[in-house]
């Protein structure tokens, strides 16, 4: 049995506290379909995630089969299942797809046990002549029984659905709360659906009636029209506008005896037209016997979220496209430059001779030359850092806050913080690695790096990787995928100017933003510790701002890397259904 007991929630709205939720009490046993209705803003689906334990109430108690969930410990993954009114599935893949991730990220399981839950779930949500079509062909009522399926993959005792007939016409509305009904007959499961309609509620074993935070009503469809009075179902939402809400929760209280008098007997009626008896809390002992399923560890969690991250890479031609064109594109915009940097410094020795007018005319032609060389290869350099800093951006700032809702959703069913950052940290490493290693040999073949030049590689990619880990970590902490797109590329657009690498910073400026600009960072390191001595001083010679040891370099750019995991995890932590 599913209890509630005095549920409040209070919030401060800055001038005073509203009660989002008011002393809400209600009873829900085993092998029941409850839907909760109610005008929009009522607290119906506040009520939802304060059972799932998504919105944390401020007093009160829910109690799970005895077990008082505040106390005693919340819902394990594995009892609860909870369909939210966003998509929960991946477009790119197909529907066999999306339920067999949802079934490896909350099952253990060997392959056979995973393959026997797929091929069940699919059958019993009606999903298997559509299994092989991708997400974004499925219609609206599709896409509720793939959300239903892929909740059903754990067997939860408990199923929270939010909405889920929104939007459907009659005939599918009516298929997916006869699908529910069917469900709750199920395991001794308990299904509790919030929606608007009332056009289905014949086929519910109860319905409670919110009303601005109270509960104005829980009980059998049948006795709702004599409750409120009404002749239609209708006209029960006009009627709640009559009285106070407060009004409606003392009324309920005082009448709720007689009325779950009688829905519990229609409960005992329901089974017993089908020859069972109600389902009954499982025993103490049983409890203790019963082994509860175990979730997938870190290793194979993480290797379903990479395998289906590179599934989708490879779905989405948009982004695939894009990802191939940058890494054709951006070093052919390099090796445009090539030829400004292909002079010799083979005249820059003292010249010494009789005659002074040539003497200065060698030294002039020496200078020119100098400058030309140093001026091409600090902007080559500069321009390959930039244009794999604009690559990383692109890599990782929607990465997160493009799934983040979907996110959230997996956390709830189980899905561990670590596993998810890892997934994504491998898998921006095999494209900063594709990217920074095709960018050198391109550039390298049309201008010979003229020095150290696995120092120069390594710089590549450490400058490709920090800004990659940072921008993720922005993705991580950003409410949408725009708002973090936007701070990226504000990020990468202030590399050049702040780099010194063009114009010298004032000093005062250049020690407060150098340490955050990667940029630099690769620049110098390629320079200072790679150069030859010859092409380090022509750099030296038209380049104003100061360099850094080429260790020192390398050492600012992991850290860039660590704190952008930092941010990433603190991000990836922080629940934000919202």
């Amino acid at each position: 049995m599913l209890e509630a007991r005095n549920i409040c929630l209070e919030v401060d709205n800055g001038e005073e506290s509203v009660f989002l939720l008011n002393n809400v009490n209600f009873c829900v046993p085993l092998g029941h379909f409850m839907a909760i209705v109610g005008p929009s803003g009522c607290g119906k689906t506040t009520l939802l995630k304060a059972i799932a334990g998504i919105k944390a109430i401020s007093s009160g108690s829910f109690f799970w089969e005895g077990r008082d969930l505040g106390e005693e410990g919340d819902f394990e993954p594995h009892e609860i299942g909870y369909v939210p009114q966003f998509s929960i599935a991946y477009e790119e893949l197909t529907v066999d797809e999306n339920v067999e991730c949802s079934a490896r990220m909350r099952v253990n399981a060997s392959e056979d046990e995973i393959n026997d839950i797929i091929d069940n779930v699919l059958a019993e949500t009606g999903l298997e002549e559509i299994a092989d079509r991708p997400v974004k062909m499925l219609s609206g009522g599709q896409r509720r029984r793939l959300a239903l399926a892929m909740e059903l993959v754990s067997s939860p005792r408990i199923l929270l659905c939010d909405e889920v007939t929104s939007g459907l016409d009659p005939r599918s509305e009516r298929e997916i709360v006869q699908l529910l009904h069917e469900l709750s007959m199920k395991d001794g499961r308990i299904v509790i659906s919030v929606t608007h309609s009332l056009a289905q509620m014949s086929l519910y074993d109860s319905i409670m009636v919110m009303v601005r935070g109270n509960l104005a009503y829980h009980g059998a469809p049948d006795d709702m029209s004599h409750y409120f009075s009404v002749s239609d179902l209708e006209d029960v939402y006009p009627r709640l506008a009559l009285r106070a809400p407060t009004e409606w929760g003392g009324s309920w209280l005082k009448h709720r005896k007689d009325y779950y008098k009688k829905l519990g007997d229609e409960h005992i009626e329901k089974y017993a037209r089908k020859g069972e008896a109600p389902p009954l809390p499982a025993s103490q002992q049983e409890k203790e016997e019963e082994e509860s399923p175990s979730q997938p560890g870190f290793f194979a969690q993480m290797m379903v979220m990479l395998r289906r991250r590179f599934s989708i890479l490879m779905r989405d031609r948009t982004q695939l496209i894009l990802q191939i064109a940058m890494i054709l594109i951006f070093p052919v915009l390099v090796a445009l430059f090539s030829s400004k940097g292909q002079d010799q410094l083979l005249n820059l020795a003292d010249v010494h001779g009789g005659d002074l007018m040539a003497e200065a005319q060698a030294q002039q032609e020496q200078a020119e030359v100098r400058a030309r060389v140093g001026s091409a290869v600090s902007g080559i350099i500069m321009f390959e850092v930039i244009l794999l800093g604009l690559m990383g951006a692109n890599n990782s700032s929607r990465e997160v806050a493009g799934e983040r809702l979907i996110m959230e959703k997996e956390k709830f069913a189980g899905a561990g913080i670590g596993a998810y950052v890892a997934s994504k940290a491998i898998y921006l490493g095999v494209l900063v690695f594709i990217q920074s290693l095709w960018m050198y040999f391109f550039v390298e073949w049309f201008w010979p790096y003229r020095g150290d030049t696995m120092n120069h590689l390594a710089f590549l990619l450490l400058a490709n990787a920090a800004m990659t880990s940072v921008c993720l970590g922005i993705s991580a902490n950003c409410k949408t995928p725009d708002q973090a797109s936007l701070l990226s590329i504000y990020l990468v657009g202030f590399q050049l100017p702040l780099s010194g690498a063009v114009l010298a910073l004032p000093g005062t400026i250049e020690t407060c933003t150098q340490p955050f600009i990667s940029a630099y960072w690769a620049w110098s390191g390629s320079i200072e510790g790679g150069l030859g001595p010859d092409e380090l001083k022509a750099v030296k010679s038209i380049v104003q701002t100061t360099f850094t040891e080429a260790g020192l370099c390398r050492i600012v750019l992991v850290l860039h890397i660590i704190v952008g995991i930092f941010l990433t995890c603190i991000g990836v932590r922080r629940t934000r259904w919202e």
